[in-house]
């Protein structure tokens, strides 16, 4: 490949992205650089993008907003599903592939000659950028500058800045790795690597999204969520689209507490991690979809489903979004939720979500074959024969055993 005149950045505004553009420069003899920032729910951070990209250097600015695409897109697919990864609700990992695919198309349309992102050699992201980039593109060139420079910290990365006086937002007593989209904020790093070390939950500054239990409300608050197939489509008896109903339930319950994890995850590339998350409107609503699920869902479909939930959270999680696999587990999911339409009551109060009821037209619960008291439906007497027969290997077993 012949000398790289042009290359398109994923763009935070953010550290790693603010060194990448001078770093380019320096390292690429000088080629154009066009800034491609993502709105995937980060919209307090996009306050003074155009100044922060021009500061670092950048050609052009290109800002793109998809929070409907990535709530309609990946988010609710991901929620029909089901899927968490080690009980994370996969907030970054669903935004990564989305992100890629714009930079692939930016790229395109520029006549780009590479594209360029700023995950690092150890973590996950690297991963999901690139599978994407490459389902998407496979003679796409890719730039990893943590792969390439010698910078080998964060620390490393805003002594390079000040030297060329490039402002931050950050300092280095607040140098946390932060990832923010409309579905949660992440947390890493500082105190925070060793699991040892309480996470400062009560500290100003330190949670955005959600309070801490301490300091939230002494007063539980009632919400209703409502279902149509799978897909929350209103709030509290409002209907909402996608984007505006987790943006209002975000602060709904985080303002009790809700939502806040401690995770130490087992990272793609073989070691552990520890992160904080914030997905207070994420919690609530797989809480939701849960319960309608368990009122609406047969046996047998909803432990298989289960099944699926999980392997749906692997392709998630480690970048396999663009896969025949993904979109075939869609078809699964869309079928079993054809019926998955009703409404959840929830009590929110310091960080617990208490269930408060469930309606559905498609209920398969029956109080009538359920109920303790006296009934003309169910005959109890039945019951002798299915334990017989039900019964019956673990009974040839045990008159086997005795016999030897």
């Amino acid at each position: 490949m012949g000398k790289i005149k042009k290359v398109v950045l994923a763009y935070s505004g953010g550290l790693d992205t603010s060194v990448i553009i001078p770093w380019l420069k320096e390292n690429y003899d000088n080629p154009e650089i066009i800034a491609v920032c993502m709105n995937v729910g980060q919209t307090p951070e996009l306050v003074g993008i155009e100044e922060r990209a021009k500061n670092a250097g950048a050609d052009k600015l290109i800002v793109l907003d998809l929070r409907k695409e990535f709530v309609e897109g990946f988010i609710f697919p991901t929620l029909k599903a089901g899927a968490k990864y080690e009980g994370y609700t996969l907030g970054t990992p669903m935004a990564r592939p989305l992100i890629a695919q714009k930079l692939v198309e930016v790229a395109k349309a520029e006549n780009a000659d590479a594209v360029c992102h700023g995950a690092t050699g150890k973590g996950n992201d690297q991963v999901r950028f690139e599978l994407t980039i490459m389902a998407l593109a496979p003679n796409m060139k890719i730039i990893a500058p943590w792969r390439e420079w010698d910078l080998k910290s964060r620390d490393d990365e805003i002594d390079y800045c000040e030297k060329r006086g490039i402002k931050l937002k950050v300092t280095r007593e607040t140098n946390y790795s932060k990832d923010l989209n409309i579905w949660h904020l992440s947390h890493e790093g500082l105190e925070l690597e060793d699991p040892a070390n309480e996470p400062p939950h009560n500290k100003d500054g330190f949670l955005e999204i959600s309070n801490s239990p301490e300091n939230a409300p002494n007063e539980a608050e009632y919400i209703t969520i409502g279902f149509e197939k799978g897909i929350p489509v209103a709030l509290n008896g409002k209907k909402s689209d996608g984007v505006k109903l987790i943006e209002d339930l975000n602060k709904i319950a985080g303002k009790h507490g809700v939502g806040t994890l401690d995770i130490v995850a087992n990272r793609i590339i073989g070691m552990k991690a520890r992160s904080i998350s914030e997905a207070p409107a994420a919690e609530v609503l797989y809480r939701a979809h849960e319960i309608m699920e368990s009122l609406c869902l047969d046996k047998t479909t909803a432990h298989y489903k289960g099944i699926i939930a999980k392997q749906y959270a692997d392709l998630v999680y480690t970048g396999h979004w663009f896969t025949p696999l993904r979109e075939a587990l869609d078809a699964f999911v869309d079928k079993t939720q054809e019926c998955v339409t009703g409404e959840v009551k929830l009590k929110l109060y310091k960080g617990n979500i208490i269930t408060a009821g469930c309606t559905s037209p498609y209920s398969l619960h029956s109080k009538d074959f359920a109920t303790f008291d006296g009934d003309d439906v169910f005959d109890q007497v039945d019951s002798s024969g299915f334990l017989k027969v039900y019964g019956l290997p673990l009974k040839i077993m045990a008159l086997l055993k005795e016999k030897r």
